[in-house]
């Protein structure tokens, strides 16, 4: 099977790449040296944990403070210089408008003061290639895998065959795991963002204390908002007959959504790769974070002997490393942007030809 470098050559002496990632609710820069992340720079914003989510027009206000010292801090830490670039990448879409907005127009207006190219990226793309970013292991997917791409706004299963060919086989027809996760915790009143409380709760609890349904849908879809709706049901229920059965019996329920939610996907992702015939499974997204999704992910691999990758934890949740990563590939095969290019909020992309 053909690894990364037997497709994308690493060029010599290297190219250094400012990435800039703005598509939700953190601004993030990062400097590449061919896969090499010298630097990954990320701005969290605490002010949406209040409202229970994102709100965009913060978001992108946020962004906009943030940008300059972000970029600033990337390249001070890669220790170059801005004339040192080579090129700039950054997310072009998916994500929310006034947020890519931001980064758009940053990296647009550098690459045109700098005179140097300019790379847009899928940001779902680059969740995948991050498993290419240089890691002590030297350890690497290889050509072709799955990977099971799980984040707030996305669930997608995505086979990949070469750096610049992926297909999707398999998305959510509603709401994403990392929407379950975040709507089921604002139910419980846990905060936000749920996938992380939810995941710590978890480990004091025990998964198999109450059964919710494991979402099967016949055509390789998922589907988690019946979920959603069986958990708002079953609390309604139990709160009439308990007002504090939530906060005596919170562990357990954050176990039992967490294994129901982390079985509908590793069921679906070992169905498709038997059909497939793949043998090298990988994850990547914001929930990629999660411990058993994690766990469960190896756990499936030892049981068909198959290879499973998992990013590291700075590379699950959004950062511009991965955009780096992503625009390197876009870079070394000749792909750049132009300067009236436009962000997009949503973007169609590796649908299957079923014709």
């Amino acid at each position: 099977m053909p690894q990364f470098t037997d497709i994308i050559s690493e060029p010599s002496p290297g190219v250094y790449i400012l990435a800039i990632e703005s598509s939700c609710d953190d601004t993030s820069a990062a400097v590449l040296l061919n896969r090499k992340a010298l630097s990954n720079v990320v701005a969290s914003q605490k002010i949406h944990e209040e409202f229970g989510g994102v709100v965009p027009e913060l978001a992108s206000r946020a962004h906009q403070v943030n940008i300059v010292p972000v970029v600033d801090a990337a390249i001070k830490k890669a220790g170059i210089t801005m004339d040192d670039l080579g090129a700039i990448a950054y997310t072009s879409g998916p994500g929310l408008l006034g947020s890519l907005l931001v980064g758009t127009s940053f990296a647009k207006s550098l690459a045109y003061a700098k005179s140097i190219p300019l790379i847009e990226v899928n940001h779902m793309k680059a969740h995948i290639l991050a498993h290419f970013i240089e890691n002590a292991d030297d350890e690497y997917p290889e050509f072709p895998f799955l990977c099971l791409t799980v984040s707030g706004g996305h669930t997608q299963i995505v086979k990949i065959t070469a750096p610049d060919e992926m297909v999707i086989l398999s998305e959510t027809i509603d709401d994403a795991a990392g929407e379950a996760f975040d709507k089921i915790a604002k139910i419980m009143g846990l905060g936000y963002p749920g996938g992380p409380v939810v995941d710590k709760l978890a480990q004091m609890g025990d998964p198999r204390s109450i059964e919710f349904p494991i979402s099967n849908l016949p055509d390789d879809q998922f589907s988690f908002s019946g979920l959603k709706t069986s958990v708002l049901y079953f609390l309604q229920k139990k709160i009439d007959e308990n007002p504090d059965y939530i906060e005596e019996n919170k562990a357990d329920l954050c176990a039992s959504v967490q294994y129901t939610i982390v079985q509908t996907l590793i069921r679906k992702l070992e169905k498709v790769a038997k059909r497939e015939g793949v043998k090298t499974l990988v994850v990547a997204g914001g929930v990629s974070a999660n411990s058993e999704l994690r766990r469960e992910l190896f756990d499936l691999g030892r049981r068909h002997g198959w290879s499973t990758f998992v990013p590291e934890f700075q590379y699950c949740t959004d950062n511009a490393a991965m955009i780096g990563l992503a625009g390197y590939v876009q870079y070394m095969i000749g792909a750049r942007a132009q300067l009236n290019s436009v962000a997009t909020a949503r973007i169609e992309w590796g649908k299957e030809d079923k014709d």
